[in-house]
């Protein structure tokens, strides 16, 4: 880590690992392709200014990343005193899609994604935090602890009920 405060290609490499993660975390919550880019643009922004002070002898980098990317999120909706309105998904950029995708099976796949972020809106906001971070942001019960000031049994309890809520809501039960 320390290596990309000096370093541009080492910089280049942990943008490039970590962006589709921020991404989707971003985006997940904003629903507007144009507002995740302006706050993952923020995000690494700030990771790229502040990376000397990368202590990881108090957490991981995911997790520090992650933390500046929800106080980035925070900072959005403290400014924007109101969420704007939803995007199809027709309209989002996904970093992680492959190419070779069938038109049939991206739109079987983009009715399954809106069906999902509508379940996702009706969990708790930090249900709904949770889930997010651990699907899209791909961090560990631990690193979401971290992140949020829980501990790890209190995220894995959270994100049981809240899984199961999301069973519910899609009509999903075992």
């Amino acid at each position: 880590m320390q290596d990309a405060v000096t370093d541009e290609a080492a910089f280049d490499e942990l943008y490039d690992h970590f962006f589709p993660i921020i991404y989707n975390v971003i985006y997940a919550r904003v629903k507007n392709a144009d507002v995740a880019d302006d706050i993952v643009s923020d995000t690494f922004f700030k990771v790229s200014k502040n990376l000397y002070t990368f202590d990881s002898s108090k957490a991981s980098f995911s997790t520090w990343i992650s933390r500046i990317a929800i106080r980035t999120l925070t900072d959005y909706y403290r400014w924007q005193s109101h969420r704007k309105g939803n995007v199809e998904w027709e309209d989002v950029y996904e970093p992680a899609a492959p190419e070779k995708d069938t038109p049939e099976s991206r739109l079987l796949n983009a009715e399954n994604r809106k069906e999902l972020l509508l379940a996702l809106d009706k969990l708790d906001e930090r249900g709904k935090r949770i889930v997010e971070l651990k699907f899209w942001g791909e961090l560990s019960n631990k690193e979401i602890a971290d992140t949020l000031d829980l501990t790890p049994n209190n995220v894995g309890v959270i994100l049981h009920r809240a899984m199961g809520k999301l069973k519910s809501i899609l009509g999903r039960e075992d």
